[in-house]
């Protein structure tokens, strides 16, 4: 009856809430806490299910006629009492939608969600220490953890390592300061690496450890910011041979370069588009030959971006690895063109 469309494509003319199958939500309230970020509180349609504090959602917003999905991690506590989510974004400098968020967002706004997904978590019994270590924007995974684990009441020391240019870049110092004096089990350290202002200065080093908690080798830490700030620590837990009581969100991709020997064509069959290998990702090549393929965390995570590979090579740029197979669905943001290639998109 609702032909030739879904029955959601109607009920969104009268009610952009009103959904049988697509999960939203409504942005209820909007917070610019700090240059360059915003904070928003999301309700969900009937469809959520919730998630676990260190996962993620995709968020997706139409700009410009088009629909773009990113992916985010909900900062608040997996215990929130109604039910609503809290999302922090940094407004990147060439962020499509961050950008958009951060200038446009505003309450009634209403954007695509899903459900949740991601394996960076507090493990079901609580360990009886957390070190939990962020920088920058990483501070959402493990604001939540932390807020999760308050709300459960729990006992046992944790430590919140937060990495930040100066005091102003770090979204929530004033509730973690107040969760600290509130918490006599909870240290909170900041280190500022453009200011000697905070608890401790410069990037991350080992004598940070020691000073933020001297007893993480009984403890579990889950850490998640830049790529260099996470390359630090995995390299020290690694050469201390702790490396299995680190727990790490891959924030930023680890990628292989570009090929720059790269050889033969992509084509992109469904468009009618061609276009010469430039060694770069799938997804990358798409964009720059014009198309706006969908996808969501451009790190191999949220499977967005999958498409059908018809027919040649490709190379995986986080393993290594070569498929040749025919007709198979790859993920554009982490797969590039060894020769020729051709997509179904």
């Amino acid at each position: 009856m609702a032909t030739p469309h879904q029955l959601d494509r109607y009920l969104e003319l009268v009610n952009p809430m009103a959904t049988v199958r697509d999960l939203r939500a409504e942005v209820t309230a909007v917070r610019r806490a700090t240059e360059g970020s915003v904070t928003l509180v999301l309700r969900p349609t009937r469809q959520w299910k919730g998630f676990a504090a260190g996962q993620f959602v995709q968020v997706g917003v139409v700009i410009d006629g088009v629909r773009h999905t990113r992916c985010y991690s909900p900062a608040c506590s997996e215990h929130r009492a109604d039910g609503s989510i809290e999302l922090t974004v940094t407004a990147h400098p060439e962020g499509l939608v961050s950008q958009h968020l951060y200038r446009h967002a505003e309450v009634g706004l209403v954007v695509s969600l899903s459900q949740a997904d991601g394996v960076f978590l507090l493990p079901v019994e609580r360990p009886e220490k957390v070190l939990l270590i962020s920088g920058g924007s990483g501070i959402t995974p493990v604001m939540s953890m932390l807020r999760t684990l308050l709300d459960e009441g729990y006992a046992g020391d944790v430590t919140f390592l937060h990495y930040a240019h100066a005091e102003g870049d770090v979204v929530y110092r004033a509730e973690l300061a107040d969760l600290a004096a509130r918490h006599d089990n909870l240290r909170l350290l900041l280190a500022y690496t453009r200011s000697g202002d905070g608890d401790l200065h410069g990037y991350f080093g080992p004598g940070h450890l020691d000073a933020a908690a001297p007893w993480h080798a009984d403890g579990q830490t889950y850490l998640c910011g830049p790529s260099g700030l996470m390359r630090s620590v995995r390299e020290h837990f690694d050469a201390v041979g702790l490396g299995d009581r680190l727990h790490v969100e891959e924030f930023t991709p680890t990628l292989a370069p570009a090929d720059d020997d790269a050889t033969g064509e992509v084509s992109f069959t469904a468009s009618g588009v061609t276009t010469d290998n430039s060694g770069a990702s799938l997804l990358e090549q798409a964009e720059s030959a014009g198309l706006t393929p969908e996808f969501g965390c451009r790190m191999g995570i949220c499977f967005t971006c999958t498409a059908v590979k018809t027919s040649g090579c490709t190379r995986n740029l986080r393993t290594g690895e070569l498929d040749s197979d025919p007709d198979q669905p790859i993920q554009l943001c982490v797969n590039a063109p060894v020769g020729d290639v051709s997509l179904n998109i």
